[in-house]
């Protein structure tokens, strides 16, 4: 796209002016719009800021002194520094050990390190033992099927219908 103003360049800076009412677009080269007062600056890399805060959490976690990396589980030999390096905790014995860094951790990344949300409730037993029937009757039904014992997949047909 040509420059509005001059004609020759392409162009770089794309105004949307709004008066009244009116809207006007304006298509400027980088040269017509620093005459007209506009500066236009181009950011050939888009911002990261993510990286950057986690780049900031990493340099502050290695400037802190006694970070304890040499802190090693008992039971899987995992170190705080290996965990650090992989995300990922060796066993269930590694909360306990590394207790002080993964709070710190989630204080960082959360905000707290107390679980405030909806608690978890597991489904009613009746719900589960009728789950658990279907899907037994489901593979018996299959095998019956297979086996080519058509009688008795009626029967179980007729009792998953009544489970249902």
């Amino acid at each position: 796209m040509l420059c509005d103003a001059c004609r020759e360049a392409d162009a770089s800076v794309h105004l949307t002016k709004v008066v009244e009412g009116d809207v006007t677009l304006v298509h400027l080269c980088a040269a017509c719009a620093a005459e007209r007062g506009i500066e236009a600056t181009v950011s050939t890399t888009p911002k990261n800021v993510l990286g950057e805060f986690l780049h900031a959490a990493q340099q502050q976690v290695a400037s802190e002194k006694g970070s304890g990396d040499d802190t090693t589980c008992t039971f899987c030999r995992l170190t705080l520094r290996e965990f650090r390096a992989v995300g990922r905790l060796g066993c269930g014995h590694c909360y306990a050990t590394f207790e002080p860094s993964l709070r710190q951790l989630l204080r960082r990344v959360h905000g707290n390190s107390q679980h405030v949300g909806r608690k978890y409730l597991p489904p009613a037993t009746e719900i589960l033992v009728r789950a658990t029937t279907v899907g037994e009757l489901r593979d018996r039904l299959r095998q019956a099927i297979v086996n080519e014992e058509f009688e008795l997949a009626a029967t179980l047909r007729d009792r998953l219908k009544e489970t249902e």
